[in-house]
């Protein structure tokens, strides 16, 4: 199952990322742009200068910038960066039956209120009344072919954690779900020595009933795919 962009990307490098939410690149053509950074982390490993770059372009009146950075190459692989398209990948892969562990479910509802003032990426449900609370994280940081997530202190993340341990606890499935957009990793595990709090959040949800996925990705420039399983380590 490939996931197509809505539009082809357009290619350039990289010139800087700053301000966590623009990027200036240099398109192939020669015009200098600034685009958004819809991954508001660190990003580490994949901001340097000169790499090859896809971006989407938007039209909308509105949009103070027309352009959407979505694609870096690190090591000859591609790697996705825009964490709206791992919500987008993960609903595609369900509905196709890619993701065998969230298989049998009637309905997907993108974005439903739980929780304290939150919101559920993806919430299954049974006609029978039974509910699968999935909450997914686009994890872009790799050391030693093990992808980490968080790549910064994140209180959200703790926060969603704790929600999906409150609905385990209401009689509900709860599911953590880890999107690794790029091909060349082998495993998943938190960044214990970034976060060590989320990484002790983490084990405490699993002890919860909190369920944890994980999935690499082969991205291109046509498209993202989910291509397997990861074995997720809580050493």
């Amino acid at each position: 199952m490939l996931m197509e962009f809505s539009a082809p990307l357009i290619q350039g490098r990289l010139l800087k990322r700053y301000k966590r939410f623009l990027a200036d690149i240099e398109l192939a053509s020669g015009e200098l742009i600034t685009a958004h950074t819809s991954n508001t982390g660190a990003m580490t490993g994949l901001t340097q200068t000169g790499s090859p770059v896809y971006v989407s372009q938007h039209d909308h009146p509105k949009r103070k910038l027309k352009y959407t950075w979505q694609l870096i190459q690190i090591d000859q692989h591609w790697v996705g960066i825009n964490p709206i398209l791992a919500n987008h990948l993960t609903e595609e892969a369900i509905r196709n039956d890619v993701i065998t562990e969230l298989q049998g479910y009637d309905e997907i509802k993108r974005e439903v209120r739980y929780g304290n003032n939150s919101r559920i990426d993806l919430l299954l449900s049974k006609s029978s009344g039974e509910n699968c609370y999935v909450e997914v994280k686009n994890a872009t940081l790799v050391e030693q072919q093990t992808a980490l997530f968080p790549d910064a202190v994140t209180l959200r993340g703790l926060k969603h954690l704790q929600e999906l341990s409150q609905m385990t606890q209401a009689g509900h499935r709860a599911v953590m779900c880890y999107i690794v957009q790029r091909s060349d990793i082998n495993r998943f595990a938190p960044a214990d020595h970034i976060d060590p709090t989320y990484g002790k959040a983490l084990r405490l949800a699993q002890a919860a009933g909190v369920e944890l996925i994980a999935y690499n990705a082969q991205v291109s420039p046509q498209g993202i795919r989910l291509k397997q399983a990861l074995p997720i380590s809580l050493p």
